[in-house]
């Protein structure tokens, strides 16, 4: 158990790690709380992805800026301010749910705020925890406890904010998101980093955006796999966005039956961290990445005409171990194979690929789950999947992943995007 923990030796790690804990299941109820106001209002799958698009898209715009923000400036500050912007969206997202006069589109407008605090907020946030630790023997260890921290997030969040949103409403839901960023900001307040010393070099923001595509032209260890992550995140992944109306139309439940889907895949979420900590130092993470990327399409194809709900929560558990093990994976690679001068821009990168694809995918999901019906949507993507996973294996074997085949799956971790 010790050795487990031993990154809870950092007290500036322990510190974030116990105020992220408590954010981070506030975020999940809020993103789970939103969409299901969406869809309560608007019975419109279109309207369901456009919510993720207006929360995530303004990311991929800004996030190039929040690289080189945080690469030129002290992360530690960069984090204090995006928590506290944070905070107060979700307080104003409350009071305007608890008074009871609101549209969608004052939740839309909201929802892009928050895409827009994310994209500086991402690219400094995780860079941040090598600062934290100060035994760089511990960082790998910290990592996948983070990891573990976001999938355990994951699987509380919505189950508790199902509960909220019978029981008490979406306001109270909100509220409760905004208070716990108290946690995260009192944590960062007690932290003692390192004083930031900027760089001596100044360069012009439009050279280190050159600078940056460069690099990442240049590193296919990076490229290829951020090239799988987008398509992932573009195609497949907004399969999540429909799950509302699998909650409220395919198993005829309400609020509570749409946080327990989202909580058996949070689970699913966790018992992937655990087996991917649990492989050999040895194990060849390209052939588990593409394992699990089948596994994720094949549970879609499962998932999207399965009407008897336990059976459907049991796919969905399968469903998020294939998905998270995947995108970790992919993260990882990328984490471990970047610069250190080059990090908070590999970040943002990172954010493109995600953010940007993301959105734009759920946003064509739910154009097309009007036209074919919500369960051949889910069908198809876990065709393409399938897909991807096929043809990806092909760049995969021919060793452009870099100079490590064999990864220790200790140094596994996934990066928290809200």
């Amino acid at each position: 158990m010790a050795n487990t923990f031993r990154a809870f030796r950092n007290r500036n790690y322990t510190l974030f790690f116990c105020g992220q804990s408590v954010s981070q299941i506030g975020t999940w109820m809020q993103r789970t709380g939103a969409s299901w106001v969406v869809y309560t209002i608007t019975h419109s799958t279109f309207m369901l992805g456009l919510t993720v698009f207006a929360s995530q898209f303004p990311s991929f715009i800004f996030s190039l800026l929040g690289g080189i923000v945080s690469d030129r400036y002290s992360r530690y500050k960069v984090l204090l301010v995006t928590q506290i912007a944070s905070m107060i969206q979700a307080v104003l997202l409350a009071v305007l749910t608890l008074a009871g006069k609101y549209s969608v589109w004052e939740i839309l407008t909201l929802s892009i705020i928050l895409g827009i605090i994310n994209a500086f907020d991402v690219p400094a946030r995780q860079p941040l925890i090598h600062e934290m630790v100060t035994d760089k023997a511990d960082l790998p260890n910290a990592l996948a406890l983070n990891s573990s921290m976001v999938n355990i997030a994951r699987l509380v969040g919505p189950a508790l904010s199902g509960i909220i949103l019978v029981k008490f409403g979406a306001g109270n839901c909100f509220l409760l998101n905004g208070l716990s960023f108290i946690a995260v900001i009192i944590s960062l307040l007690l932290m003692k980093l390192p004083v930031h010393i900027p760089s001596q070099v100044k360069k012009k923001m439009r050279h280190e955006l050159s600078e940056g595509f460069t690099y990442l032209k240049n590193t296919p260890s990076i490229s290829v796999i951020m090239l799988l992550l987008a398509l992932t995140s573009l195609l497949v992944l907004p399969y999540n966005t429909l799950l509302p109306v699998f909650a409220k139309v395919i198993f005829k439940g309400d609020a509570a039956t749409f946080g327990y889907i989202n909580s058996f895949i949070g689970l699913g979420a966790v018992g992937g961290s655990v087996f991917l900590a649990s492989l050999k130092s040895k194990t060849d993470l390209k052939i588990v990445l593409l394992a699990n990327s089948a596994l994720f399409g094949v549970c879609l194809l499962l998932f999207s005409h399965i009407s008897y709900f336990p059976l459907a929560m049991l796919i969905a558990t399968l469903t998020g171990f294939g998905m998270m093990s995947q995108t970790t994976i992919c993260l990882t690679i990328i984490q471990v194979e970047s610069d250190k001068e080059m990090r908070g821009r590999v970040m943002s990168y990172i954010a493109m690929a995600y953010f940007g694809m993301l959105p734009i995918g759920s946003l064509l999901v739910g154009a097309i789950s009007q036209q074919i019906g919500t369960p051949n949507t889910i069908l198809s993507q876990g065709i393409i999947a399938l897909i991807i996973a096929v043809v990806f294996s092909n760049f995969l074997r021919k060793d452009k992943i870099g100079k490590k085949k064999r990864m220790s799956l200790q140094q596994t971790a996934e990066i928290e995007i809200e």
